[in-house]
């Protein structure tokens, strides 16, 4: 008698230790198969922009040699409201702390002076795919990663910005951290 309780107390142990293994998988299945618990948010707040050129090929008055040193770039156009808007995103780059000089803002269009840390250009011609008021983050060679409407939240594209550039090391930094150990 207390070797057959003895047995079921093994296969009991048996049958839980599987179940520690088996049991997240058989879940997980079933969230991915009746999408239960999976989250429907963006991670991004700004829209994917691949009909945007390149910022090389953008249809500026003169180039921008200021703007090849690598930096993530804030690109807003400024036929509205333009002393406002130059404002707001001058705000969010202050905003960054330690990462602001890792970005640059290139202001496009509007006649007043350009704020600290400011690129001003002008449109030779405006493109189809410019609206008043847009605002492009463009990574470091120039590419559109994402796009925002006028009436995007500054708080929004700060958090998108963020995440970008935690998820993208400074390839700056890591030549000097090689430089100083070799």
């Amino acid at each position: 008698m207390q070797e057959v309780m003895n047995v079921q107390r093994q296969r009991l142990k048996l049958l839980a230790l599987i179940a520690v293994f088996a049991l997240p998988m058989v879940v997980a299945w079933v969230m991915l198969q009746w999408r239960i618990g999976i989250p429907q948010q963006h991670t991004a707040h700004g829209e994917l922009a691949p009909a945007v050129p390149t910022l090389a090929e953008w249809p500026l008055e003169e180039r921008l040699a200021s703007l090849d040193g690598g930096d993530w770039i804030v690109a807003f156009d400024c036929s509205r409201d333009c002393s406002a808007q130059a404002d707001r995103w001058w705000r969010m780059h202050r905003a960054l702390g330690r990462e602001a000089p890792r970005v640059s803002r290139l202001r496009i269009g509007g006649s007043q002076d350009a704020l600290p840390g400011e690129t001003v250009a002008q449109w030779r011609e405006p493109p189809e795919w410019q609206q008043a008021g847009r605002v492009w983050l463009l990574d470091p060679q120039g590419r559109v990663v994402l796009s925002y409407a006028h009436d995007v939240a500054q708080r929004d594209v700060f958090e998108d910005l963020g995440h970008l550039l935690k998820r993208n090391p400074d390839p700056r930094a890591v030549t000097e951290l090689d430089a100083e150990r070799g």
